[in-house]
């Protein structure tokens, strides 16, 4: 029964069809990962702080706000007390699975934090066995999306599931950032990518940016949640990470380090070439409005000082796409699709979306072709763009 909770034609329970089938593995987008602060000391506890619905927003002002060191690259915790890591559980799967595991966020089934928990799901009764043939891949989404932390992580979970899966390619599923991510270390390791890899599907990568959402939020900070729960979350000006830690104010001046570390990083993108015999799939959001471009103020009401903007709400201009990333940026990947599919949906639902589900399985062949079944999506031959 499609769009019930019977995903597939047939039962693959055996050990014999678990061998049958690619491995795949699952990779997160900016803020769809597990953070856990752990203390450098013997003593204390390991608390997470991203996602966390209870106490969060003082979690995260204590131990999550950070400075870019430019000697090393990375984005350092304020906190010097404490590591940020990502948890490792369940083969990287804990960690992008429910970003609040805790027991009243599950009784309440809070869908704004059932990251890739439906896929998973719909994976699993699929036939996929965690360890063996499905796997995720949640990082530090802080840091830059070519830092070798990331770049070496990413390797060694390409390297564990085609091994555990008997030397068989790997199917990569990649949402949003998780997409430039995968961009940035084909440009870095391409060789790797094509012994790994057999297919990428990707969706709601913003492939040419998310202006709207990136402009506000650098300069008023991010709301992950709307509504009643957003009182139970990380507010918007503690995501910005204001100028005052511990009663000290701390001068955040343009930093150029960072400028031209990310304009490298754009260049690499603009140029990366996917490896030939690499399979690439691209899903993407469209129906709902999305921000473009962003001004704060008015003609008759103008900002005077620029401070003004860190407290002043923002009016966009919308175009169409996923609410938050622009469907003219997501399709625009550079690469010779097999298939696109554009699928009305919101950012992160997209996740836990049947159609995009009745995508994956056509394209991982996991069931009988059901194109004929898809009503609710434009798709696009990609040879014919």
């Amino acid at each position: 029964m499609v769009g019930g909770k019977w995903w597939c034609f047939s039962d693959r329970s055996s050990g014999d069809d678990v061998a049958d089938l690619d491995p795949i593995l699952l990779v997160s987008g900016v803020g769809g990962t597990i953070l856990n602060s752990k203390p450098k000391s013997w003593f204390g506890l390991t608390t997470r702080v991203w996602v966390r619905i209870l106490l969060a927003d003082l979690e995260f002002r204590k131990r999550v706000w950070s400075l870019y060191n430019p000697d090393t690259g990375y984005t350092e915790a304020l906190d010097d007390s404490s590591d940020i890591v990502v948890p490792q559980d369940d083969y990287g799967l804990y960690a992008i699975d429910i970003l609040d595991p805790s027991f009243w966020i599950k009784c309440l089934h809070m869908t704004d934090v059932y990251h890739f928990h439906d896929m998973i799901d719909m994976l699993v009764k699929c036939g996929y066995k965690k360890g063996t043939t499905l796997f995720g891949f949640g990082y530090d989404f802080r840091q830059s999306n070519r830092i070798d932390q990331a770049m070496d992580g990413l390797k060694e979970k390409l390297e564990t599931a085609y091994k555990a899966a008997g030397g068989r390619k790997v199917n990569l599923i990649s949402h949003s950032m998780g997409g430039l991510l995968v961009s940035c270390f084909i440009s870095l390791h391409s060789d790797v990518f094509s012994k790994y890899v057999k297919k990428w599907i990707t969706i709601a990568t913003p492939f040419q940016g998310a202006p709207g959402c990136i402009n506000d939020s650098l300069l008023t900070g991010l709301q992950f949640v709307e509504g009643l729960e957003s009182y139970f979350f990380v507010s918007r000006w503690s995501m910005h990470q204001l100028l005052e830690y511990n009663k000290k104010t701390i001068p955040l001046p343009f930093n150029s380090s960072i400028y031209a570390w990310a304009s490298s990083t754009r260049d690499m993108l603009n140029n990366v070439q996917l490896p030939l015999g690499i399979a690439f799939y691209n899903i993407y959001g469209t129906s709902m409005e999305t921000p473009f471009d962003v001004c704060y103020g008015s003609e008759t009401d103008p900002i005077k000082d620029p401070s003004e903007i860190c407290h002043t709400m923002p009016e966009y201009s919308y175009v169409d796409g996923d609410g938050t990333v622009p469907a003219e940026s997501a399709m625009a990947d550079g690469f010779a699709a097999i298939e696109r599919a554009g699928i009305p949906g919101a950012h992160r639902a997209l996740l836990r979306d049947e159609t995009v589900f009745l995508y994956l399985r056509k394209w991982l062949g996991i069931e009988e072709q059901a194109s004929t079944r898809v009503k609710t999506s434009k798709v696009v031959d990609g040879d014919s763009t």
